[in-house]
């Protein structure tokens, strides 16, 4: 097979020839195979890091689900609150994280303040 090959701007003819090779690249039917998939166990859930002492009851705190900067406070000791009302606004990877109630209670502690750093699974807010 003849080819023109152009370098540096000279243009040379250059024969080329097709040696087949001893084991073919591609597999059955032209196609290459495949490895299959490897599923990889999911890691156990790390246990939320507390702030502070530990906490009695679990269902009446909400923890950070993320380490970041707090924004914003919503919440105030005292407050009757509601499944989904707005807490603390978290920033992380400037990006902001609205973290709301997860249940229906009244605030006996807010944990965190404007400007904090906060780790995962700290302690934001307590419920009575």
């Amino acid at each position: 097979m003849k080819l023109k090959v152009a370098v540096d701007g000279k243009s040379y003819e250059v024969d080329i020839e097709v040696v087949e090779q001893e084991t073919p690249l591609l597999g059955v039917g032209g196609y290459m195979p495949m490895p299959s998939p490897v599923r990889i166990p999911a890691p156990p859930p790390a246990a939320p890091v507390a702030a502070g002492a530990p906490v009695e009851n679990e269902d009446k705190v909400c923890r950070s689900p993320i380490s970041g900067i707090v924004v914003r406070v919503s919440a105030q000791s005292g407050q009757q609150i509601q499944v989904g009302d707005p807490l603390v606004v978290l920033e992380a990877m400037k990006m902001e994280t609205n973290i709301t109630a997860p249940i229906a209670a009244r605030i006996s502690k807010v944990n965190v303040a404007a400007g904090d750093s906060v780790q995962g699974g700290q302690v934001l807010v307590e419920f009575e």
